[in-house]
């Protein structure tokens, strides 16, 4: 597990100083490096390239540490009743949106800067239903959860590892006690499913629903993305 955190944190670290090197060469030649790797599209290709060295490292341990298939170890099961999953993800996203209306939302988020322009929020929005998922399903209820469960019992390893979860995106939501409220409470919707399923693919489909109905509701909201200024008001 420590390898996993490792290697992610220093493998971001490392595409976006080359990611910001290579859009200044290209893209960016008068503006100042520091500004470059601030820019939103430079951290989620960084990012994006971070995240694929990860997954395959996931592939080798599990090649490394145990005889069985990549989705046989980390009890992938895809659930023959997938639309199911993907409907609770929605309902889970509406219900946690309208519960937010009541907590002290801050009005602006670190996150709220790559969406700034369309082409930034398209770019988050479809990295958040795809690799974003994925990768921290893999990471929370394929590695971390298992590993938990068999130290502290599965109750211990549903709070841990929701916590654990919610934490990662702190920063995100500026550490705001309300947004990271929501976002524990998504986590611990998606270690119970884990738990309960004994399936990582449960959980993904509801993620993907999840995040998936937030930008849908963004797109709507900001007709097609072209009226940003709206997000805040």
């Amino acid at each position: 597990m420590a390898q996993i955190v490792v290697l992610t944190l220093a493998s971001i670290f490392i595409f976006l100083l080359l990611t910001a090197m290579a859009a200044k060469r290209l893209l960016y030649p008068r503006v100042a490096f520091v500004d470059v790797a601030g820019y939103p599209l430079v951290a989620v290709v960084a990012q994006l390239l971070a995240y694929l060295v990860v997954l395959a490292f996931m592939f080798l341990i599990v090649a490394r540490d145990t005889q069985e298939k990549f989705s046989q170890a980390l009890r992938w099961n895809w659930p023959s009743s997938w639309a199911l999953y993907l409907l609770g993800g929605v309902a889970l996203s509406l219900g946690l949106q309208l519960f937010a209306h009541f907590l002290p939302m801050p009005k602006e988020l670190p996150m709220d800067r790559f969406f700034q322009t369309p082409r930034e929020a398209w770019a988050l929005s479809l990295f958040g239903v795809t690799i974003a998922p994925l990768m921290e399903e893999l990471f929370f209820r394929g590695f971390l959860y298992p590993v938990l469960a068999r130290r502290m019992g599965v109750v211990g390893a549903v709070i841990l590892t929701s916590v654990g979860f919610s934490l990662i995106h702190a920063e995100q939501l500026g550490r705001a006690w309300a947004p990271v409220l929501v976002i524990l409470i998504v986590g611990l919707a998606l270690t119970i499913t884990r738990a309960v399923t004994k399936s990582v693919a449960a959980g993904l489909l509801i993620h993907i629903a999840y995040n998936g109905t937030i930008s849908f509701l963004m797109f709507v909201g900001t007709s097609g993305f072209r009226h940003l200024e709206k997000m805040s008001q």
